[in-house]
């Protein structure tokens, strides 16, 4: 089983990135994906989620109307387009993957993919 996050890197504030997420090992279409995010000191906080077939999505209010989350069943891809990022932003990003009616510790998770918001 492997999720493994790309996309992250350095942006001035204001601007914008996209990752990716890609999954393999398991029958992606069967989990939900979130994102979470890590900055030292501090708890992985979720910062969006979406449902198995992307109907249904969730997102922080901190990113509300900023992020937006997506996948792509065919390609076992799940997308995290981020835009206006300030440096309140600047985190570790993971990838989760949450399989229904589970305990969380069976969770799959990235090892995750820095994000710098800096000028």
């Amino acid at each position: 089983v492997q999720l493994v996050e790309s996309g992250g890197g350095l942006v001035q504030p204001g601007g914008s990135l996209r990752l990716s997420c890609a999954a393999s090992g398991f029958t992606f279409s069967g989990y939900s994906i979130g994102w979470y995010r890590q900055v030292p000191g501090k708890e992985r906080e979720l910062v969006a989620r979406i449902s198995r077939f992307g109907i249904n999505t969730y997102y922080a209010d901190s990113v509300k109307g900023r992020f937006s989350i997506s996948r792509d069943n065919q390609k076992n891809t799940v997308y995290l387009q981020m835009n206006s990022l300030n440096s309140e932003d600047t985190a570790v990003y993971y990838c989760n993957a949450h399989l229904y009616g589970t305990d969380a510790s069976t969770d799959y998770w990235g090892k995750g993919t820095l994000v710098t918001v800096s000028s």
